[in-house]
């Protein structure tokens, strides 16, 4: 029974020698903004979807998956070309640099070969260009420019040109309309 007055002796000891007039608690720190926010990081996100890829004649040439990853900060793309052998196959990362205020591409195909475009929106359209890294066996570098364009329909069309006289005439080297499988009826 000597522990209970040693006890209630604490507890007012404690509670008189606490501040009467303690200092307001600070309010938490605001929530620092998601890394990859804002409306320009936005701007490919008419892309994301699983896709069904037609050539201007309405043939099937492929499917494409187009997915955010990395918490939003990039776009991946999973190219399967409709001949289903994998040769054609390929996969793109796009990602808004921040740094050079530009959306970048990396793209990497079943073949071995890669392109990298930057560039950003023009008009109502994503504009991405690049140039290849080897000349061709004409000794000619050529440049390549991607547009993928919305439509009302919720299509996109992606149309690829390449030139070979630096960018005065441009020939279609892709045409496809990426529409959602649903939409087909397929």
């Amino acid at each position: 029974m000597r522990a209970l007055p040693l006890l209630v002796l604490l507890m007012t000891t404690t509670a008189s020698a606490q501040d009467p007039n303690p200092a307001p608690t600070p309010a938490p720190a605001a929530a620092a903004p998601a890394p990859c926010a804002g409306a320009e990081r936005r701007a490919f996100d008419f892309w994301i979807g699983e896709w069904e890829v037609t050539n201007p004649k309405g043939q099937v040439i492929g499917h494409s998956r187009i997915e955010p990853i990395l918490g939003g900060c990039a776009l991946a793309e999973h190219w399967s070309s409709a001949t289903g052998n994998g040769a054609n196959d390929g996969k793109s990362y796009n990602i808004y640099n921040a740094d050079l205020k530009r959306w970048e591409q990396f793209w990497v195909d079943a073949s071995g070969s890669r392109l990298m475009l930057s560039g950003g929106i023009v008009g109502a359209k994503m504009v991405l260009e690049g140039r290849q890294d080897l000349p061709a066996k004409d000794g000619v570098h050529q440049r390549e420019r991607i547009s993928w364009t919305p439509n009302a329909d919720g299509s996109v069309r992606q149309l690829w040109e390449s030139s070979k006289d630096d960018g005065k005439n441009w020939t279609v080297a892709f045409d496809g309309l990426y529409r959602h499988p649903a939409a087909t009826g397929r």
